[in-house]
């Protein structure tokens, strides 16, 4: 027999979330923006690379093409 329990947590009333774009109410439908607009800022966004992660290149490696004196 399977347990219909549900979790204690289950109940609580979750706090309401806000768009990261504007900080308005989010929408069911753009979630978690309030706004199709809100969604194409943030798309435009990763299209642009404002939200690119920055990656530390290790010592001694170029990218110019320069031979670094490995084999």
């Amino acid at each position: 027999m399977a347990d219909d329990r549900k979790p204690a947590n289950d109940d609580l009333p979750r706090p309401a979330r806000k768009c990261p774009i504007c900080r308005k109410p989010a929408v069911m439908e753009y979630r978690p923006f309030c706004s199709k607009r809100c969604a194409d800022v943030d798309l435009q966004r990763w299209f642009t690379g404002a939200y690119a992660i920055p990656v530390a290149e290790p010592e001694g490696s170029s990218e110019d093409g320069e031979d670094d004196g490995r084999g």
